[in-house]
């Protein structure tokens, strides 16, 4: 039985296809200090399983809508060692209560969506009043706006 030789290591394209980016922001990545590409014999940038891994956590820090500066702050206070811990987590941590603020606002958002599309299939269905306007419809429901 043949065994398949692991990966240790993939071209820019590769990577780039991996992790769900293009190969420009993987160089800009790169730029900003957030990756750093290891070199082959032929000075081709090439990458680990080990670089998946931090890109993927970076998109996480990125999908919370931590700023590219944040994110080169923490990359910095992580070459610096766990001495950098408190300032890590505070910056997670702010973060974190930033993201939670804008979360509840989408939500609140998709509610009102949500709340503007039962408005329209009730007219629809002849089960709303003709009369009642959106803005009352939602004072019926609690709404304070």
């Amino acid at each position: 039985m043949q065994t398949l030789k692991k990966r240790t290591t993939y071209s820019i394209g590769e990577f780039a296809s991996l992790v769900g980016l293009s190969a420009p922001t993987i160089r800009y990545y790169e730029r900003e200090g957030l990756l750093k590409a290891h070199r082959d014999s032929s000075e081709r940038r090439v990458f680990t399983d080990v670089d998946i891994k931090w890109v993927k956590f970076l998109l996480h820090l990125k999908g919370t809508g931590m700023s590219i500066n944040d994110l080169k702050q923490y990359v910095t206070w992580r070459a610096m060692g766990d001495e950098t811990i408190p300032n890590r987590l505070a910056l997670l941590k702010n973060t974190k209560a930033d993201f939670m603020n804008q979360y509840r606002e989408v939500q609140h958002h998709l509610q009102i969506l949500n709340d503007k599309i039962n408005w329209y299939e009730a007219k629809e269905t002849g089960n709303n009043q003709d009369s009642e306007a959106f803005a009352d419809y939602l004072k019926r429901l609690g709404h304070t706006e």
